[in-house]
């Protein structure tokens, strides 16, 4: 091994120990960012950098099954990026479908479709149904995959359930109106059921929420890394987390 890959890995021993079991977050949101700068610095068609970027997500779930991390969501296609041209949408498409058969193919991870599935290509779509189902009791880690995804879609999804559901049940409009509270419509978004992220990371540098769980960050950490996402390496992964454990952390006061 070079000299500075041993001081690497002796970094991430000590990055490492230095992480109290009681410091690591619950659920941790990764917004993966910068396949396309990726391959564009590297000389490559971009398809390399999406493809680049599916296998550092294998990766870096393993990382968090080695932390204890108990829910992971990955913003891996949203609906903005539905609009981009074909030529890059389609291999994109493929690539994201690959990466869902490697995840169904661990047998361990509970794998959650989070977005619209109906403006998803229908293959797409009924694969991530399929994945869903199959892997609903699974006890390992619980993986988000946000394709087809938008905060403010979201939210006004839960809204339109929420309605639904009280018009099944007959309730007046003064009732749902009176009774409406942040807590119901918790109810009703694609995370439901799921604690909130307590740390949410984006690589690339780009300082933006994006539209990322928009509703269920708004007591989240956030961490924004200068490395692209196919250079993301455990280290900075470390370096993340230890950050988190030392930031005192306020909801509200």
């Amino acid at each position: 091994m070079r000299f500075p890959g041993v001081v690497y890995a002796y970094y991430e021993r000590k990055l490492r120990r230095s992480l109290a079991k009681d410091a690591i977050p619950r659920h941790i949101g990764v917004m993966v960012d910068g396949n396309r700068r990726w391959a564009r610095l590297a000389g490559a068609p971009t398809a390399d950098g999406h493809q680049a970027g599916a296998d550092k997500i294998l990766e870096f779930l393993g990382w968090c099954e080695e932390l204890g991390v108990r829910v992971v969501t990955l913003y891996m296609l949203s609906t903005d990026n539905l609009n981009r041209d074909p030529d890059e949408l389609e291999p994109l498409l493929g690539i994201i479908a690959n990466t869902l058969d490697r995840l169904g193919e661990k047998g361990d991870l509970r794998v959650q479709p989070v977005g619209a599935l109906e403006i998803l290509p229908p293959e797409l779509s009924e694969q991530l149904a399929r994945l869903g189902e199959s892997t609903a009791s699974a006890a390992g880690l619980h993986v988000n995959v946000a394709i087809g995804y938008g905060g403010r879609r979201e939210i006004v999804d839960a809204v339109k359930e929420l309605l639904r559901d009280a018009q099944k049940q007959g309730k007046p409009i003064e009732e749902i109106t009176e009774d409406l509270c942040d807590a119901q419509i918790s109810e009703y978004l694609y995370t439901r059921g799921q604690p909130d992220p307590e740390l949410v990371i984006r690589t690339s540098g780009e300082q933006r929420l994006s539209g990322f769980l928009m509703w269920q960050s708004a007591y989240s950490e956030f961490y924004f890394c200068e490395a692209l996402w196919p250079d993301f390496r455990r280290v900075d992964f470390l370096r993340a987390l230890r950050d988190y454990a030392s930031r005192q952390r306020r909801f509200g006061s």
